[in-house]
């Protein structure tokens, strides 16, 4: 027998919020309450979701902490600084997941840095794989938490690149190289000259650059967890003219003593139980076709002897791993549902 579980989605025109509401749907024990936004409040969602079919007739309302209220789960998929104000409303016992960044950073100095204005508060962080120590996980600290901040999709990618190394002592944290290929989905769907498609079709454009993107003290935060004690990254993400996914090129120094066998060894205890990473044979390159629509994290490592660095490819899908397959995944650790229920790891090939 199944249980039931009442979902409210806010934010549930937009990117993030129509694939919280796709992947949710696969889940057996999801039944969904209140579809929420802003501006489209009082439209079909179909206007704004012609793909969900089965929730094509289902009328937005207005995000308030009124029609949210009153449900299992409330999956926040706003804006940075919206999801505090909404979420400071909501009853402690409803289970409240930010895919938005407004509750991820532990350092207050850090928020006011990179997003201006007061910090909100850290919740329980939503990447069940996270190296926290010797044989834990993230995932130990998710069980009947009332809160969860889901992680950025860049810092996804970053973080599941390079932890395995920052954890065993094999590679130096102190000069990690981050290069990103994003799709275009992460940037949103508001109307800006760069995201049109005369702009971005046949081109590829970095942004974010010379260390003032917002996922970098995230990226930090994550990597000194896993044991990268004074972590320094360079990180540059890139459009690339694809919707969605993100090729991460990660390199970091070889630790001083460490062989390839040793490095290849890190990555592969690190990952050997995990239902959603997988590292590839040698001599096999993640992509980001091989994603597209999975909860899944592919992940190859090299070692570059002549540079003496490390080289990590890590390929996800920014809406599904990189968001609302990691809120679903730590909605059912949170619940005590098994941790895959709802979530696949069969990508859309071709």
């Amino acid at each position: 027998m199944h249980m039931s579980i009442s979902v409210a989605v806010s934010g549930a025109s937009g990117y993030v919020g129509g694939e919280v509401l796709r992947v949710f749907s696969a889940h057996p024990d999801v039944e969904f309450g209140a579809l929420t936004a802003h501006s489209s409040a009082g439209e079909p969602l179909g206007i704004h979701q012609p793909h969900l079919v089965p929730l094509a007739d289902r009328v937005i309302l207005d995000t308030t902490a009124e029609n949210l209220a009153g449900h299992d789960v409330v999956v926040l998929a706003l804006p940075h600084g919206a999801s505090s104000e909404i979420a400071a409303q909501l009853p402690p016992e409803t289970l409240v997941i930010d895919c938005g960044a407004d509750h991820r950073l532990s350092s207050a100095d850090a928020w006011a840095e990179y997003y201006g204005g007061e910090h909100a508060g850290t919740w329980p962080y939503g990447l069940p794989e996270l190296i926290t120590g010797s044989g834990t996980r993230q995932r130990d600290s998710l069980a009947g938490v009332k809160r969860i901040a889901v992680p950025g999709c860049n810092v996804t990618a970053v973080t599941l690149a390079l932890q395995p190394g920052v954890a065993a002592g094999v590679v130096d944290p102190s000069d990690v190289v981050a290069v990103l290929a994003n799709g275009y989905s992460g940037a949103g769907k508001a109307l800006r000259t760069q995201l049109l498609a005369s702009e971005g079709l046949g081109a590829a454009s970095a942004y974010g650059v010379g260390g003032i993107h917002r996922h970098i003290p995230e990226i930090i935060q994550n990597l000194e967890v896993a044991g990268g004690a004074g972590t320094r990254i360079s990180f540059t993400p890139t459009l690339v003219p694809m919707s969605r996914g993100i090729l991460a090129t990660v390199s970091a120094p070889l630790a001083a003593g460490a062989s390839a066998d040793a490095v290849r060894s890190a990555w592969e205890a690190a990952y050997a139980d995990e239902p959603f990473v997988h590292l590839l044979p040698e001599g096999q390159w993640p992509t980001t076709a091989a994603t597209l629509g999975a909860n899944t994290a592919l992940v190859q490592v090299a070692v570059d002897e002549k540079a003496g660095r490390v080289i990590v490819i890590a390929a996800i899908d920014n809406l599904v791993k990189g968001t609302a397959g990691a809120a679903l995944q730590s909605m059912n650790l949170a619940l005590g549902l098994p941790e895959t229920t709802g979530l696949t790891t069969i990508g859309v090939a071709p």
